[in-house]
């Protein structure tokens, strides 16, 4: 079960943090626009758009999960949790430029549902009693037919991971053509497990000039 808040806990005060701005996502914007996503037919190496997109979400997870990072550590109480990951949520799933990372872009919202929600279930306290396996057989029987059943599920699978649960390496099909949404949602809970790890140390160092 997650930690329980002290709804007075202060929040840290050392530095003036911002977990995520404006011209953050901007300068990975203007990055990405000039990237090749195509890349060499003939060439095995991934195209350099490609990588840089990997990289921007792992800077995306990493930068909303010190939130979690530091109310599982009692820095934030849940109101300021929520407060500032509202905050990361409007720059990251906001309105999209029309140009040619338009698809791409919204591909990546689209994605990061599953992380905004399962963040906001764990805060919360909504944490499922199920098991992983269970939820995972769920999801895909549901499959694409109701969206929105299929993304509380993925994120019910979240809160479980970000609770100290293992997913989602051995439930991940590569098997399959056409993966469903809730599959590119699993794929994305296993990067918030991987990014989690990633923060062991963030909290003792939140605050002290970083």
């Amino acid at each position: 079960m997650a930690k329980k808040k002290k709804d007075d806990k202060p929040e840290p005060q050392s530095v003036l943090y911002y977990f995520y701005t404006q011209e953050r996502w901007d300068n990975w914007m203007k990055t990405l626009m000039e990237m090749d996503f195509e890349g060499d037919p003939e060439s095995d190496e991934m195209p350099e758009g490609l990588a840089s997109l990997d990289n921007f979400t792992k800077d995306l997870n990493v930068s909303v999960l010190k939130i979690v990072k530091i109310f599982q550590n009692n820095g934030f109480d849940s109101k300021t949790a929520l407060e500032k990951m509202n905050e990361v949520e409007e720059i990251i799933m906001g309105e999209v430029p029309d140009n040619e990372l338009t698809d791409i872009i919204q591909g990546v919202q689209m994605r990061f549902l599953v992380l905004f929600l399962s963040c906001r279930k764990y805060i919360n306290g909504e944490i499922p009693s199920a098991e992983i396996k269970d939820l995972v057989k769920s999801g895909r029987d549901v499959g694409d037919d109701d969206p929105e059943k299929a993304l509380e599920i993925a994120a019910d699978i979240g809160a479980l991971v970000l609770d100290g649960g293992s997913c989602c390496g051995k439930y991940l099909r590569g098997d399959v053509d056409e993966p469903i949404m809730f599959d590119d949602w699993l794929i994305e809970v296993d990067d918030m497990g991987e990014a989690m790890k990633t923060l062991s140390k963030f909290d003792e160092e939140f605050g002290v000039g970083i």
